[in-house]
């Protein structure tokens, strides 16, 4: 039989895994964040419990490029396309959408169009698959 000794480490993530893990930019963290390994039970802690600080990285930023580009609903490459810094604040972001740059509606019609092909090929496949009987690839 086989035992887990109670004495046991708990894993441990680098910091800029557990910042990936909570959605912030790590640079904009305490020092003593970034200089840490984070254990499960810490970051649980932290995504039930926020300290002030993890509160207003979520709710201002700056924020990592992958939540930049969600929230102007474009793609990780647009941004680079775009020469866009890794990180912008909630502000930076509104300035943005209020006032969209010709870079940023042009990137969501690329964004828009690419989601609206995968759409199409999927139903054609699933049409072809429909025609011949065959159960679908996963």
């Amino acid at each position: 039989m086989w035992c887990v000794s109670p004495d046991k480490k708990s894993q441990t993530m680098k910091p800029l895994t557990a910042a990936n893990k909570l959605g912030i930019y790590l640079p904009a963290t305490p020092e003593e964040f970034r200089n840490s390994q984070i254990s499960r039970a810490e970051l649980a802690e932290l995504e039930a419990n926020p300290p002030e600080w993890l509160a207003e990285l979520r709710r201002n930023g700056p924020f990592p490029r992958d939540v930049v580009s969600r929230k102007l609903g474009i793609s990780n490459s647009g941004l680079v396309r775009a020469d866009v810094s890794d990180s912008l604040t909630a502000d930076q972001i509104g300035a943005l959408l209020a006032d969209p740059p010709e870079w940023l509606v042009r990137e969501r019609a690329n964004l828009a169009a690419v989601i609206a092909d995968k759409k199409r090929i999927k139903e054609k496949e699933a049409e072809r698959r429909a025609a011949t009987n065959r159960p679908a690839k996963r």
